[in-house]
């Protein structure tokens, strides 16, 4: 998998863990709150498709 492939994966699986994570009993929203608009910040361009033009 390409480098930038494998971040993009990462992050959006992070993303939804913690989707998942705030829909538990207990959860600590402050937290989910206070990570969430920074991971996805983070989030990469997604990996370019082969064959399209960008």
């Amino acid at each position: 998998m390409c480098p930038d492939c494998e971040d993009f994966a990462r992050t959006v699986l992070l993303l939804g863990q913690l989707a998942l994570y705030a829909d538990t009993s207990g959860a600590d929203l402050d937290f989910v709150d206070a990570v969430s608009p920074a991971l996805a910040a983070s989030l990469p361009e997604p990996p370019a498709v082969p064959g399209e033009e960008s």
